[in-house]
């Protein structure tokens, strides 16, 4: 079970991540200034940036656990129930909420393996 502490602090781990309480309730993770993930503080929920193809391929695996979510929905984003998700898929979905949203520079300079199982280059961490 995870929770918006494992989501803390896997995206305050991200570059140029910042948190903010947004509309008095919801807690929001940006990078320059944009959104890629919604959760709140008493909730077992939270909202991640996606391309709608993904999006469509993790309702088709598990719709118990990823539904489309409020709002922004049509634009792919995905809702995760935090008690039903492990801490391996909640990194990987918000490291790809992450990069879907950050700028290709930017994006390109995440230490984290690529596909090809090469790491990419180290980065910064400034916040």
């Amino acid at each position: 079970m995870t929770s918006l502490a494992d989501v803390r602090r896997i995206a305050g781990s991200l570059p140029e991540t910042e948190e903010l309480l947004t509309w008095g309730t919801d807690v929001t993770f940006r990078v320059r200034g944009k959104i890629f993930a919604i959760g709140g503080e008493d909730s077992d929920t939270l909202s991640v940036k996606a391309t709608p193809a993904g999006q469509a391929e993790l309702i088709d695996l598990d719709p118990a656990t990823f539904s489309v979510a409020a709002y922004v929905g049509r634009f792919g984003w995905v809702r995760v129930s935090l008690d039903r998700i492990d801490s391996v898929e909640l990194r990987r979905l918000v490291i790809e909420a992450w990069r879907l949203t950050a700028p290709k520079r930017l994006a390109a300079t995440l230490d984290e393996p690529r596909g090809d199982g090469r790491s990419a280059a180290p980065v910064s961490r400034r916040r």
